[in-house]
């Protein structure tokens, strides 16, 4: 096990090197960053020379991103332009964020889950028909919808919550957002869990337990759930990343001020530094959730070992 985390983590340093390389040309093509900074006048030649000098945008492409990368190894992600610290800005966005993830992926596991336990035992039966048709029905509106509809009738017209999230952004306020945020992949996570609970049940492990006369709860939790949350792990491990810089739309229906609210706003006024240092520690959250997938497979399922 120990040889294997160690091989995954080397594997993950090219991996890095290339996302982040890949995500710096891009931010640089977006368009000038000076521009966007001068606001709608148009900068003067002197003014754009001084900027783009103070900044480290007189030098080519390849030498600013190398440039940056030394920055980030020592824990720098530069500057925004509005002379405030991205790391400022990351200690104020990502709590929120981390919060509003952390609510979404616990509403995925238990719902989610559930759903799709009771659904893959019961398939064919109305439950799972009805179960079905509410998850392909999530799946089909857009979550800006989900959102402004929840947010019209939960805030709005009933009261029980507040249109928009505080400034402090409890977990108590987050559980609609989490909710809408969630709730796309929380019809994923049952279909999957449906499916795999109810091809596993055919399987001869299972048939064998039954035969021992095992408790029906222990067959299901021991033998047939273990098996059957592979896959549904590997998505709610990807999905983890996905989240916390898929919020976009979310945070901005909810006026929360987390990952995506300084991602939109990053875009929006070509803010080179700010997009690139949000979206290099969203890279390492994927890595690094991936790496736990992976060793989360021999736990839920004992034949599998790793060199």
């Amino acid at each position: 096990m120990g040889r294997y985390v160690v091989r995954r983590l080397l594997q993950m340093i090219p991996v890095f090197i290339g996302s982040t390389l890949l995500i710096f040309l891009m931010v640089n093509v977006m368009g000038d960053p000076i521009a966007g900074l001068c606001g709608d006048k148009q900068c003067d030649a002197a003014t754009s020379a001084q900027l783009k000098k103070e900044f480290g945008l007189d030098k080519p492409v390849w030498q600013q991103y190398l440039t940056y990368m030394g920055h980030v190894f020592t824990g720098d992600f530069g500057t925004a332009f509005n002379g405030q610290k991205v790391t400022e800005l990351m200690a104020t966005a990502f709590p929120v964020t981390i919060r509003l993830t952390i609510v979404a992926i616990l509403i995925e596991i238990v719902v989610g889950i559930t759903l799709g336990v009771i659904t893959g035992l019961k398939r064919g039966r109305p439950v799972d028909t009805s179960v079905l048709l509410l998850t392909l029905v999530v799946i089909s509106v857009p979550t800006f919808v989900t959102g402004l509809l929840l947010q019209l009738l939960l805030g709005v017209e009933w009261g029980w919550i507040k249109p928009s999230v505080s400034t402090d952004a409890t977990f108590g306020e987050l559980l609609v957002p989490g909710l809408v945020l969630a709730s796309v992949s929380l019809a994923y996570v049952t279909r999957l869990t449906r499916t795999s609970i109810a091809e596993n049940r055919r399987s001869d492990y299972v048939r064998t337990a039954v035969a021992k006369g095992l408790p029906r709860r222990r067959v299901i939790v021991r033998h047939l759930l273990r098996n059957s949350l592979i896959p549904v792990v590997t998505f709610i491990g990807t999905d983890i990343g996905a989240l916390m810089g898929g919020a976009i739309v979310t945070e901005r229906i909810f006026n929360i001020h987390g990952v995506g609210y300084q991602l939109y706003q990053g875009i929006l006024r070509q803010n080179t530094q700010t997009v690139v240092g949000f979206v290099t520690v969203l890279v390492l959250v994927f890595l690094v959730a991936n790496l736990l997938v992976d060793l989360l497979y021999a736990v839920l399922d004992p034949r599998i070992r790793y060199a």
